[in-house]
Formats: C-alpha cells, structure tokens, sequence
C-alpha cells in the first residue's frame, strides 16, 4: 500500500480531511526546502478554521485528546509535505520532531503526548518515519492549542 493511500487511511481513522489548503497564521513559510532538506514550521492541531485540541494538558484537556492533537499536528506537516512533493512517496526520512505541549504545572506526561505524532509518523511512512524526538512543557500556545510540533524530513530529489 502507498503512503498516500496510507495518509487517506490515517485520515479517516481520525475524521478529518487534510485535503485542503493549509492555513497559516502569518508572514512565514509553511515549509522552506534547503536541498533535499524539508523545514517544516510549528503545526497546531487546526483543522480548516477550527483548532481542534485546546487548553492545558493535564487540566483542560486529557492525555488522550491531546495525543489525538499531535496525531493531527503530524497530519498537518504531512499533508505540507503531501503538496510540496506531489507524493509522500519522496520523503527519505523524517529526522526530527519537536512537539510543545501546553502543560498544567503538575502534568509531566509530554513524551507520551509526542506518541500521538510518532505513531502517525510511522502508520503512514514506515520506517522512513523513524526519527529523533523532543517533547516539552510549555505554558501557552497559539490559539490556546494543546500541542504544537514541527519536523524536519529529507526527501529524494526528482528525477
């Protein structure tokens, strides 16, 4: 099976679509490509206009919603990589996440939030979505967002 019908499958399985334009909130790029380099900035789990996982971890929000937010972080920069490349099927690898979890003071279960996003990572990528990983606490986000994650990804040049 492809990684993008993987992707579709992934999708489906949460009940979001990641088909459409990806919003951004200001004057930067949703990704920079530096050679076979991908930049991926900060996703938040929006889905068209609508943050989906808001608040802090631990008080507002459980663990398991805020995994489902890292989960469609990871789908965000995905469907980023998705229309960039064309194809999923060019990304060599993904080398590194970095996931911000807006965390109650007592909450200290960040690395089990990152899951969310590495699952996904590697149900749609296999072992090309293996990577290095860090999860922190933070006190606020964007838009009151539970999680924030961005990622760096090598891809096969065209031929």
């Amino acid at each position: 099976m492809s990684r993008d019908t993987k992707f579709v499958e992934e999708a489906a399985a949460l009940g979001y679509r990641f088909d459409g334009e990806i919003k951004i909130g200001g004057n930067y790029a949703s990704l920079v490509r530096d050679g076979d380099r991908i930049y991926i900035s900060g996703q938040i789990p929006r889905v068209g206009s609508d943050v989906v996982v808001t608040g802090a971890v631990g008080a507002e929000t459980s663990l398991a919603h805020a995994q489902l937010g890292a989960k469609v972080c990871a789908m965000r920069a995905l469907a980023l990589l998705k229309q960039s490349l064309g194809t999923l099927e060019r990304v060599k690898g993904i080398q590194r996440i970095t996931v911000f979890v807006q965390s109650d003071k007592q909450f200290t279960q960040q690395s089990e939030v990152a899951d969310g996003a590495s699952d996904v990572l590697f149900n749609v990528l296999g072992p090309a979505g293996a990577h290095t990983r860090t999860s922190v606490g933070v006190y606020q986000l964007p838009k009151n967002a539970s999680v924030e994650i961005d990622f760096i990804a090598s891809i096969e040049s065209p031929c």
